[in-house]
């Protein structure tokens, strides 16, 4: 069946970049004769139909604006059989040919349940700052988040030096360790606590307390918020070393501002595969980018755990400290 009528959407939490992906999809689709309309709210605003036919003009001036026009939301109801139902009766409703879903791993998850259960042809744009899309090497806003984050570690450092103190600073992923890794290694902090890997903080203590009698007086711990709290383990760390030791934690700034030429251009150009796709007649992928060419992964795929290298980073923080 050739495609008449896509609709986009943005699900889970926001990624700096969405907005130029929604942009190209629908300028992108509205060369290639499509009707592009916007669902808001994620799966949300397909259960409840809250969606509407766009236009060129409607994704005007928002290539550098971070979130999303289309809204966002979590939905445990799709992940019912109800849910399900009354978010495919508003896709048949409104003659939509084909989804085109922009988000991370939980997102995929719910497009790769809905388009195998329904025959709805579904293509994911992977928009994560948690980087924890399997089978490609970034995700949209991952570039940004990061360095969100290292502008800030950088700032830290300067008080920090200054002040010689530890500071224990708090980033995002509840799940993954992407951004405390990398930040980690690129601010070169003195460590990094992160989900995948046993909190060994008496190692870290150790380390400390032996960088202090040489000399050392000033350190940089980035924890992923899903490894701990940052107030906890600074207080652990007081209590084990008898040193002063500060907290910052940088919450949900890391996923707005700007979006980096990085995270747009990648945005862009995947917004216009993603609805080649469904031109083409493929469903039930995710469109990326791998060693430097646009791939197509299987949703099944893409939603498996993905091996970000930790060990190999994680040992490299440390010989690097």
């Amino acid at each position: 069946m050739a495609m008449k009528r896509i609709a986009v959407l943005t699900t889970g939490g926001d990624a700096p970049g969405m907005n130029p992906a929604i942009r190209s999809v629908v300028r992108y689709g509205i060369s290639q004769k499509l009707e592009v309309m916007g669902v808001f709210r994620g799966w949300w605003g397909l259960i409840n139909e809250e969606l509407k036919l766009l236009n060129h003009r409607s994704v005007s001036g928002i290539i550098g604006q971070g979130g999303t026009i289309l809204k966002t939301a979590r939905c445990a109801e799709f992940f019912t059989d109800e849910g399900q139902l009354r978010a495919f009766n508003t896709v048949k409703k409104n003659n939509i040919d084909g989804l085109v879903v922009i988000g991370g791993n939980g997102s995929f998850k719910a497009a790769h349940l809905f388009c195998t259960k329904y025959n709805i042809p579904c293509i994911g744009i992977p928009a994560s700052i948690d980087n924890d899309v399997n089978g490609i090497d970034v995700t949209i806003g991952t570039d940004t988040a990061v360095n969100t984050a290292l502008d800030a570690i950088d700032k830290i450092r300067d008080t920090a030096t200054s002040m010689e103190r530890i500071f224990v600073v708090e980033v995002m992923g509840r799940d993954s360790g992407y951004i405390a890794l990398t930040v980690a290694l690129a601010g070169g902090c003195e460590g990094v606590i992160i989900p995948e890997k046993e909190l060994n903080l008496e190692d870290i203590c150790h380390d400390i307390v032996h960088g202090n009698l040489v000399g050392k007086m000033s350190w940089i711990i980035v924890v992923a918020e899903g490894a701990g709290r940052a107030d906890d383990i600074a207080k652990r760390i007081t209590d084990m070393t008898s040193l002063e030791t500060r907290t910052v934690v940088l919450g949900h700034v890391q996923r707005g501002g700007s979006p980096t030429a990085v995270s747009r251009a990648l945005a862009l150009d995947l917004g216009k595969v993603a609805v080649d796709c469904l031109i083409a007649g493929k469903t039930d992928k995710v469109v990326g980018l791998s060693c430097g060419k646009i791939v197509e992964v299987d949703l099944e795929h893409a939603i498996q755990k993905k091996d970000l290298r930790i060990v190999d980073l994680y040992n490299l923080i440390k010989i690097l400290t």
